[in-house]
């Protein structure tokens, strides 16, 4: 017998963005919203980044779940390069990554 759970949406899961440029070091984490959704801002006192030395890290979750590696969520989910966008006169780009999964723990 196989059983298959469904996927759902995380609310409250904490994430960790990661960039490791030889000029600049950024880290900050943030909680996903209701929807599973999360968005870190970098400083904007940086005007360059090098995005491909960025990534993002599953930290934990509620309901006793542990971080699974799928897309990288374990070791470091790479940016993919997003759109373009201006901000109050500030040019941006959002990057995506995912999706990210939680497992449950499995007793031991």
């Amino acid at each position: 017998m196989t059983i298959i759970k469904i996927a759902r949406k995380l609310k409250r899961a904490v994430v960790k963005l990661q960039c490791n440029s030889t000029k600049y070091k950024f880290v900050q984490t943030h909680k996903t919203d209701k929807n599973g959704y999360f968005f870190i801002e970098g400083p904007k006192s940086i005007k360059t980044y090098a995005p491909h030395k960025c990534n993002v890290v599953l930290v934990s979750a509620p309901n006793g779940l542990k971080p699974s590696n799928l897309n990288g969520g374990l070791t470091g989910a790479a940016l993919r390069s997003g759109k373009p966008y201006v901000s109050k006169g500030l040019h941006f780009t959002i990057y995506t990554v995912g999706p990210l999964a939680f497992e449950p723990k499995c007793p031991r």
